[in-house]
């Protein structure tokens, strides 16, 4: 399924770039090749919460090929996403940037315009100056062209503006249209007399919808998913046109797969780059069928289980290539676990004893624990000694980290350089991390978490999650109250002012 024809090779030059901060033009990757390089491998789920994997504590929910990876490699038990919900996580980990700082940063809907400045430093950009090939697979979710996007042309700017050379995607989420994969800018299967168009705000006539057409539909909606069904499951945002185009749920991990298997034999005789970015378990959760069943938890079970698999599949393809040596491998979430997320799918009644967020309080969407703190193992064979860190680290600190490691010498100032500690020969962590879900944001620090006061509801009814809002500020102590359950801040006041102080001057810093 991967190619690249000479139409897709002329779609990889684009423009040399300035960066945010103190950044070097890159080279081009022929000028600079080392075989001595080591591959980068971001392996980067979706939703996937911290009690979901077996090396966190699961017992009901079966990760063996997960479990193995960790194993084998440095589980950080206190290692975060930047935030709780998916395209700021997806925004911090490729710029380094805290998300906050830009205000279009949240949740996108499948015809946003790209987020990421093209003339801005990106994760793929200073790699690909330092010699790597630089390819992405998977969810993107940063936004497409730049604004009224023509999907029946070069939808641009994207991945390949940003950084990188192969981009194999979907747009948006798996419930929002359009529902199709974009290769390298084009929409792959798009037919010329069966042009997509796509609204997200009226409906083009003649086209069934979740709301009018229940009887269309294989799983139905539970909140916000009832626009044009596709593969019989209703989406957010209208879609027409496209049949040829349009995948099928069922086989997205397969597919999504394949291209990271091939993209990985294609490159591995010069350092790559490769951001394999799963869409488990994200809504609507929809497992191959030689998968469905597999845990008892139904689908959000399944399609966890399907995506260790994929995951296993992954490693023995660098191992089958033989460079699993040469290759720093690092897994993650981009936020924490949700259950019931806009689908009727038996996520809620087929539970059980598992608790997706482990020990942790709140969720997806949540400025408590479980929002943001998330499965995070690096594993690097022969390098990296296997065992467990409670070093406070970020998905933002992967920037400046990797950009260590490739020797460029680009930084930011949100992205703290700590290769010794991703490679597990330093416990000196992060002192700070400001943690945010939906523009609100805290900090952790130390032991402490500071939570400022917020209107809105404690609890996100739709899907059942603590928000952390509150009408004065929490102060929690992880050491002692891993749950957050006692709130601190009245019996502690001067640690309280400490916190106020911290958080105030970090959310001050002007990096422009």
């Amino acid at each position: 399924m991967f190619s690249i024809t000479l139409r897709c090779c002329i779609k990889l030059l684009f423009a040399s770039t300035i960066v945010l901060v103190g950044c070097k033009e890159p080279n081009s990757t022929s000028d600079k090749t080392d075989l001595n390089k080591p591959n980068i491998v971001i392996i980067y789920l979706d939703d996937l919460g911290y009690g979901d994997v077996g090396f966190n504590g699961a017992t009901e929910l079966q990760t063996p090929n997960m479990d193995k990876f960790a194993e084998n490699g440095l589980v950080f038990t206190d290692g975060y996403a930047s935030s709780a919900t998916c395209t700021p996580s997806r925004y911090a980990l490729l710029t380094g940037t805290y998300p906050w700082r830009k205000k279009d940063v949240r949740i996108l809907p499948g015809t946003a315009p790209l987020i990421i400045d093209t003339m801005q430093m990106t994760l793929p950009k200073l790699l690909k100056g330092e010699g790597y090939n630089t390819g992405i697979v998977g969810k993107w979710h940063l936004g497409l062209g730049n604004g009224n996007v023509d999907w029946n042309q070069k939808v641009g700017p994207g991945p390949n503006e940003v950084g990188f050379d192969f981009s194999y995607i979907m747009a948006a989420t798996q419930d929002r249209v359009p529902t199709v994969y974009i290769e390298n800018g084009y929409v792959e299967g798009l037919e010329v007399d069966d042009p997509i168009a796509i609204d997200y705000q009226e409906n083009f006539e003649g086209e069934p919808t979740g709301l009018e057409n229940p009887e269309l539909l294989k799983m139905k909606w539970h909140h916000g998913h009832n626009n044009s069904i596709v593969n019989g499951i209703p989406r957010i945002g209208f879609m027409k046109g496209g049949k040829n185009a349009q995948w099928r749920d069922e086989d997205m991990a397969d597919v999504f797969l394949q291209q990271a298997q091939a993209y990985i034999k294609s490159k591995k005789d010069a350092p790559f780059f490769l951001y394999y970015a799963l869409q488990q378990p994200h809504v609507p959760r929809t497992p191959h069928e030689r998968f469905v069943g597999k845990t008892g938890l139904g689908p959000r079970g399944d399609v966890i289980y399907e995506a260790d698999w994929c995951i296993g599949e992954l490693m023995k393809t660098l191992a089958q290539e033989n460079i699993l040596e040469n290759t720093l491998v690092i897994l993650t979430s981009d936020n924490g676990p949700v259950v019931n997320d806009g689908y009727y799918d038996d996520a809620v009644e087929k539970l059980g004893d598992h608790n997706p967020a482990g020990p942790l309080r709140g969720g997806k969407y949540s400025l408590f624990q479980a929002g943001t703190r998330v499965p995070f193992v690096t594993f690097w064979k022969d390098k990296i000694q296997p065992g467990r860190s409670s070093t406070l680290v970020s998905q933002l600190d992967l920037f400046s980290s990797l950009a260590q490691l490739a020797g460029s010498k680009e930084r930011t100032a949100d992205s703290e350089a700590l290769l010794k500690v991703f490679l597990g020969e330093s416990d000196e962590g992060r002192e700070a991390l400001i943690i945010e879900a939906s523009t609100r944001t805290a900090l952790r620090k130390g032991n402490w978490v500071f939570i400022p006061p917020y209107e809105g509801p404690a609890v996100h009814q739709p899907v059942n999650i603590e928000l952390g809002n509150h009408d004065t500020h929490q102060l929690f102590n992880l050491k002692t109250d891993l749950g957050e359950t006692t709130d601190l801040s009245e019996v502690n006041p001067e640690k309280l002012q400490e916190m106020i102080k911290t958080y105030e001057a970090i959310r001050a810093e002007n990096l422009n």
